[in-house]
């Protein structure tokens, strides 16, 4: 296929994968999603799997449950009732068979004690999916910026990174109980390693919020650090931010070398302009920030 062709038949995929993450609690139905890619809907469910590895079918319903699971671990405020209802199911007790098959845990024992290395077993096909079409960078999307100087209350986490999930969830409902959560204080990620090439029980990363107050004593624990201003590389992410190890190689491999800059000794960070599910996961914001002298 040549690959004017290529990129043009991609796009009216990619073009599916966008509506439906806008459109969750809408009709996905094949005849729904085969208009929007403008492809035949006899041939449209082939093309699909054939893409992507998943039905679309499979596809829509991992999509549901997982903005679903990230309600019931992050937003507590919504019961389970209205969650299950938001995932398209009409009844509570089929959503709660229906995450008990794929999570073996109950929406409720989930919301309290969240099993994340079943959880990421049960969506390796649907994060498989979605890296297949991963964006394609440009070197002009790399651009120069003066960070500002900024205090942070920091949450360090070190281990498994399959553990990340409980330390947000531990870092999240501090920063509520102090007044910083996400909508009045800006939020950053620091790496301190290479999660490929750390071994998991020397995996270091920082959580952040930006705060110019003093830390209140607490036992979470929660420190203050500060995020040296200076120039950085920017490159902006659209999309899922669960893996920025793509963006980031992106950076170092193909725009650091013929950039004539040098780095700064402070560690790549990010700063999460905006966040799943709060919007859907192709509008999701993060910009992945490269310290430079």
């Amino acid at each position: 296929m040549p690959e004017a062709a290529r990129g043009q038949y991609q796009a009216r995929m990619q073009r599916v994968l966008d509506h439906i993450d806008r459109h969750l609690d809408d009709d996905l139905s094949l005849d729904a999603l085969s208009a929007v890619a403008a492809f035949s809907k006899h041939h449209f469910h082939r093309q699909f799997a054939a893409t992507f590895g998943l039905s679309t079918h499979r596809y829509v319903q991992l999509a549901r449950m997982r903005r679903a699971s990230h309600h019931l671990a992050f937003h507590t405020a919504a019961s389970v009732t209205e969650i299950a209802l938001n995932a398209g199911y009409q009844a509570p007790d089929a959503f709660a068979r229906a995450f008990r098959q794929r999570f073996r845990q109950s929406p409720t024992d989930f919301r309290k004690t969240p099993d994340w290395k079943t959880w990421l077993t049960a969506f390796g096909p649907f994060i498989d999916a979605r890296s297949r079409h991963m964006a394609n960078y440009t070197l002009n999307d790399v651009v120069i910026r003066d960070f500002p100087a900024t205090p942070v209350a920091v949450m360090t986490h070190l281990g498994d990174p399959q553990g990340i999930p409980d330390t947000i969830r531990q870092f999240v409902t501090w920063r509520r109980s102090v007044g910083l959560g996400k909508t009045v204080s800006d939020t950053f990620t620091i790496f301190y390693c290479d999660p490929r090439r750390t071994s998991p029980t020397q995996f270091r990363l920082g959580l952040c919020a930006a705060t110019t107050g003093t830390i209140p004593p607490n036992d979470d624990p929660v420190t203050q650090d500060l995020i040296p201003g200076g120039r950085c590389a920017v490159l902006r992410v659209i999309g899922s931010s669960d893996d920025l190890e793509d963006p980031a190689t992106f950076i170092y491999r193909n725009w650091l070398p013929g950039s004539g800059e040098e780095l700064r000794d402070f560690p790549l960070f990010c700063q999460r302009v905006t966040f799943y599910p709060d919007v859907p996961e192709n509008e999701t914001v993060t910009d992945l920030f490269l310290p430079l002298v």
